[in-house]
């Protein structure tokens, strides 16, 4: 009787996911488990714990409104610009950072099998940036940003510059690339209609964008055609 093949290391899908996603979701995932446990009350004095994610959310998300106060007075200290990014991993529930968490995997797996660690890690957070910066320019919206969805975004825009570079290469409709970008928009939409529009799309759309045009200089060999580009000039 023939013996089964043993799987093979490399046949683990979750040997293939990059370290730096792994760190990026556990730490997203982590703050939540924070926030949990403090809800529950294992850790922490608080009432019920959920002082915990309000404090979380008044310290760390993004607020367009100071971002109005800092270009109004010129200042810019480091406990407000960290809310660029530190907005990132904190969430407005378990189910909004479990979500988060699974486009990050799914979307750092697929992005990081062509770019490197590096590359990935500056999609997400230049995505996350650009999409707080619109978010605080464009609307005068009281409420925090948070959540990691716009770097998620950023992600799906490097791997929909990955699908567009390959379709083009294969001579097919690179719009085919897009799919994926406009059914998330149209499930938006659709809840935007039922349940009323979140403001939030506006970072999401800008993450997109930039990981997308990030992914140009980000790929592998881009930054080097970028710049003989650039020399011919």
């Amino acid at each position: 009787m023939q013996q089964g093949r043993q799987q093979e290391p490399h046949d683990n899908p979750f040997n293939t996911i990059p370290a730096v996603v792994v760190v990026l979701v556990l730490a997203i995932f982590g703050v939540e488990v924070l926030l949990l446990l403090a809800k529950s009350g294992f850790i922490g004095n608080t009432r019920g714990g959920e002082d915990w994610r309000i404090f979380a959310i008044q310290r760390f998300a993004f607020s367009g409104e100071i971002l109005a106060w800092m270009i109004e007075t010129g200042r810019w200290p480091l406990d407000h610009l960290q809310r660029f990014v530190t907005y990132l991993f904190v969430h407005a529930s378990f189910t909004h950072a479990v979500m988060v968490c699974v486009f990050v995997l799914a979307l750092g797996k697929m992005v990081g099998e062509t770019f490197s660690q590096t590359a990935v890690v500056a999609v997400f957070f230049g995505a996350g940036i650009a999409g707080a910066l619109a978010y605080g320019l464009l609307l005068d919206n009281p409420y925090p940003l948070l959540g990691g969805y716009p770097g998620a975004y950023g992600l799906i825009g490097a791997f929909t510059f990955i699908l567009w570079v390959g379709l083009g290469r294969a001579g097919q409709n690179q719009l085919q690339a897009f799919r994926l970008i406009g059914f998330l928009l149209g499930i938006q939409l659709l809840f935007g209609l039922i349940f009323g529009s979140n403001p939030a799309w506006v970072a999401e759309l800008t993450g997109f964008v930039t990981g997308f045009a990030l992914s140009g200089v980000l790929r592998p060999g881009g930054w080097a055609q970028l710049l003989d580009r650039l020399r011919q000039r």
